[in-house]
């Protein structure tokens, strides 16, 4: 009887070996080879790291980074949650419509959504034609090849990844504990910050994790809407690795990369809780 208990609880775990083992081989063990390589040189494991934040342009590059990204996950959401809410209030036959516009920009390749935001903040683009046409600005406005066009791309990018996140768990809110809250006296805010932001927590952080993730390592987007001007984090690894050829140094950014975004993760998951204890 003993054995075939112990049988059955090893069961899952040998269902779910495959696919850790592959997560190990595929992830952690180059992500720790990563590290191991910033870690053993002749100067000391912490030198390259060191090095970086001597330096003020890579600490200028880390900061632009973090609030690139900060601001890309605030206007996502600023924009994705009340379209979400009207995707999940949608009728039936309207819903499927609505999220399948909200998305479409996922079906267009990065290059091309990049491209095309090019020629709408460029010098002689559609913004610039339609300000210069309206007499507000005396000559072109420079608009591509700063730190508001790749938010601008970013944000374009990466919504329809929050618009999803928060769909399926806005869904689930059931309309009548809004009534109920408003028969209770509560107005519209107080519903919303009492009722609704808890329970929607969760896909609040899956869809914020998402966003600053990706807009955090984006390199296309910064790359051809930023240029040398907006360096991020991601465009500065390639330039070490595959024009300097410094390893070291890429790899450094590559493992400041990872503690960043796994300190945000644990950051928002923490937030999640305190919003919604049910969840935790």
């Amino acid at each position: 009887m003993a054995g075939a208990t112990r049988r059955a609880g090893a069961a899952p775990w040998l269902l779910v070996a495959p696919g850790l083992l592959a997560v190990g081989l595929v992830l952690l063990v180059p992500i720790g080879v990563t590290i191991a390589a910033t870690l053993a040189t002749p100067d000391g494991p912490l030198a390259p790291y060191g090095a970086f934040l001597a330096s003020g342009f890579r600490r200028a590059v880390l900061w632009r980074t973090v609030e690139t990204a900060l601001l890309t996950t605030a206007a996502a959401l600023a924009l994705g949650f009340p379209t979400a809410w009207a995707v999940a209030r949608a009728p039936g036959r309207w819903r499927s419509l609505l999220i399948v516009a909200a998305v479409f920009p996922l079906l267009t390749n990065t290059v091309v959504r990049s491209f095309a935001w090019m020629i709408v903040l460029g010098r002689e683009g559609l913004v610039n034609d339609a300000l210069l046409a309206a007499g507000l600005v005396a000559e072109p406005l420079a608009l591509l090849y700063t730190q508001g066009a790749v938010v601008v791309g970013l944000v374009y990018l990466f919504t329809p990844l929050m618009i999803l996140s928060l769909v399926g768990v806005l869904e689930g809110i059931d309309g009548d504990l809004t009534d109920a809250a408003a028969s209770l006296g509560a107005g519209p805010g107080a519903a919303f910050r009492q009722v609704v932001l808890p329970l929607a927590a969760p896909g609040l952080v899956v869809g914020s994790v998402l966003v600053f993730t990706g807009a955090f390592t984006a390199y296309v987007t910064p790359a051809l809407m930023g240029g040398t001007r907006q360096t991020v984090l991601a465009t500065l690894m390639y330039q070490r690795a595959m024009v300097s050829f410094d390893w070291t140094a890429a790899s450094t950014i590559a493992a400041l990369m990872t503690a960043i975004t796994l300190a945000v993760v644990l950051g928002m998951s923490r937030a999640a809780r305190r919003l919604n204890p049910a969840s935790g």
